[in-house]
């Protein structure tokens, strides 16, 4: 049976260093050339602009991934090919690029450096997904709760083909929290 799962192994790698490029002067550079306070002067609350700033970059990253589908009929052209686990690893590469940006968008919240902004972004989201890679020398209590804030733990199981409940609870939980911290930023920049 033939299968993609390289290419659901080999994004998320690349997502790494894609997701605080796309998203590094999202604020940042709004906040270094004044446009932000411009913002600031329209009928538009904090959580908006955040959530603009990361549907943009969703959108986009969408986009990037469609030319993948190459892939998927190139090789239901050869073989037989496991479509609900490719339903799967391209719903679990969607909301792992989506907690990536949404992680990148308040990575750039922080400053008005676009460099500063992709080092921490960088910082961040390669920490959230190499955390289940160095469970091997941590006692098990630990461990556990370290798996279950990695990001590849969960990519992983969704894509095997299995959508569990736990796995969206806790991508979507990412986003929400990602940018909400956001969005305090911003909040604290309009008021100081």
């Amino acid at each position: 049976m033939s299968t993609l799962r390289t290419v659901f192994e080999m994004t998320p790698f690349l997502l790494l260093f894609f997701a605080p490029a796309m998203t590094m002067r999202s604020i940042s550079e709004e906040k270094k050339s004044g446009t932000l306070e411009l913002l600031f002067t329209k009928p538009i609350k904090e959580y908006e602009i955040v959530a603009g700033k990361f549907l943009a970059a969703w959108a986009l990253y969408f986009f990037t991934l469609m030319p993948t589908l190459l892939y998927y009929i190139t090789i239901t052209s050869i073989g037989d090919l496991d479509t609900g686990a490719v339903i799967g690893g391209y719903l679990g590469l969607m909301l792992v690029g989506a907690v990536f940006l949404a992680i990148s968008i308040f990575g750039s919240s922080l400053t008005e450096n676009q460099v500063v902004a992709f080092i921490v972004s960088l910082f961040i989201v390669f920490g959230l997904f190499m955390l289940d890679k160095v469970l091997f020398y941590l006692p098990t209590t630990i461990a556990m709760v370290l798996e279950y804030i990695s990001i590849d733990y969960h990519f992983s199981n969704i894509a095997r083909g299995v959508i569990d409940t736990r796995d969206l609870l806790y991508y979507l939980s990412m986003i929400g929290f990602s940018l909400y911290l956001a969005t305090v930023v911003l909040q604290k920049r309009r008021w100081a």
